[in-house]
């Protein structure tokens, strides 16, 4: 299965199909939080990352999380991506730090994967 790049709410189908592709339970993604753009699937997040930089994505708008399709609510995402560690940017480890831009990457993901409940 292809890595997803979309801008539009995707279904509970396909983001199990995306699930069943790598991991089983879980989906990596990653986020450009200034186009509102979503990259879902891979085995790492820089391969997701790699497909929203083809898309014209600019790497500094680029944040990388999981999500969980059978879970819901705050247990269905994490915020957590090699990609994320910018000690330029103010993020000094894996997971986001920021609350605003934890805010912003969460608003995207529930515009995104609505069903999760976020």
């Amino acid at each position: 299965m292809e890595i997803l790049v979309t801008r539009e709410p995707t279904d509970e189908k396909t983001l199990r199909a995306l699930a069943d592709a790598w991991f089983g339970d879980m989906v990596k993604g990653a986020i450009d939080i200034a186009r509102g753009t979503l990259a879902l699937g891979g085995d790492w997040h820089m391969d997701a990352n790699v497909k929203l930089i083809e898309d014209g994505s600019s790497q500094e708008d680029v944040w990388g999380f999981n999500v969980y399709p059978e879970k819901r609510g705050d247990d269905a995402i994490e915020y957590i991506s090699l990609i994320n560690i910018r000690p330029r940017q103010g993020n000094r480890d894996m997971e986001l730090q920021d609350p605003t831009l934890r805010r912003k990457v969460r608003e995207t993901v529930a515009h995104a994967i609505p069903f999760l409940g976020l």
